[in-house]
């Protein structure tokens, strides 16, 4: 079941997949975040958001389904 809130609204299995992987969720977190126009939860990311915002957006596509939105601006 693909979701709005999925990385490029690719199917779960999928996302949790690219998520798992840190350097392509560090890149896919940055550009999705691109492409919802958040630019400051972009740039947040691109430098802060391998270590911490990647093992949330881990733990939350693994318990929720779905990639948690830690900046929602």
């Amino acid at each position: 079941m693909a979701g709005k809130s999925d990385y490029f609204g690719l199917d779960w299995i999928v996302s949790l997949i690219l998520a798992i992987i840190p350097f392509t969720s560090w890149i896919c977190g940055v550009v999705t975040r691109l492409q919802e126009g958040k630019i400051v939860a972009a740039i947040i990311r691109l430098f802060g958001g391998f270590n911490i915002i990647w093992i949330i957006d881990l733990v939350f596509m693994i318990t929720q389904k779905h990639i948690f939105r830690l900046l929602n601006i």
